[in-house]
């Protein structure tokens, strides 16, 4: 039998919405560090309460192109870091040496478990490719492409988001079998980017485990 998929919740920018992901029973948390996302949200602003989170939830501060010396100022405060830029391989490496890393990659053509396979990271994030952007735009991954590029990397963990919902999950994941499933805009409250709605959450976690 296979383990339960896990599910990251992403873009949470205050306690009350991680504590709602938690009870809902997810895996992770993000919390973008990107000052580009409209999900932002500094440091300074999650330390008081970071701590007081559920140790069993990994969390997880999303990053685009930082400095190796921005990563490291972070590490401590998160269980893993996710880059979602173009970082080079070398970073990578430098990064995961220090901690768990998390890599990020646009699922364009061209793009398989050879093109990866160079980036140390101990998971992969694979998002849907829209050009101009770092994700958490909305638009749903091709899932045949990211089906193929799943089984290519087989024995490797691989994460699906892009434009998941509590309406499309569960085909994504009977489809796709990733490792686990990342959704931010999906379970966000309605017109309002910086706000989950728990409905939405415990909707989408179920979707996604009832595979």
């Amino acid at each position: 039998m296979n383990p339960p998929i896990r599910v990251k919740i992403c873009g949470i920018t205050n306690y009350e919405d991680a504590a709602a992901a938690i009870d809902a029973g997810a895996d992770a948390l993000g919390f973008n560090l990107f000052a580009g996302s409209r999900r932002h949200v500094q440091i300074e602003e999650l330390t008081p309460w970071l701590s007081l989170l559920d140790g069993t939830v990994l969390r997880i501060a999303v990053m685009v192109n930082p400095s190796i010396e921005e990563i490291r100022r972070v590490q401590p405060v998160f269980d893993a870091i996710q880059l979602h830029g173009q970082e080079p391989p070398a970073l990578c490496s430098a990064a995961a040496a220090a901690g768990l890393l998390w890599k990020a990659f646009p699922l364009a053509a061209g793009l398989d478990a050879a093109a990866v396979a160079p980036f140390k990271a101990h998971a992969i994030v694979i998002d849907s490719a829209t050009p101009g952007a770092f994700g958490g735009t909305g638009v749903l991954i091709d899932i045949e492409r990211a089906a193929f590029f799943v089984r290519a990397c087989a024995g490797r963990p691989v994460w699906l988001s892009g434009g998941l919902n509590p309406g499309n999950v569960a085909e994504a994941v009977e489809k796709v079998r990733p490792y686990g499933v990342d959704v931010a805009g999906g379970v966000e409250a309605p017109g309002n980017s910086r706000r989950k709605d728990a409905v939405r959450v415990r909707a989408f976690i179920a979707s996604a485990r009832a595979v």
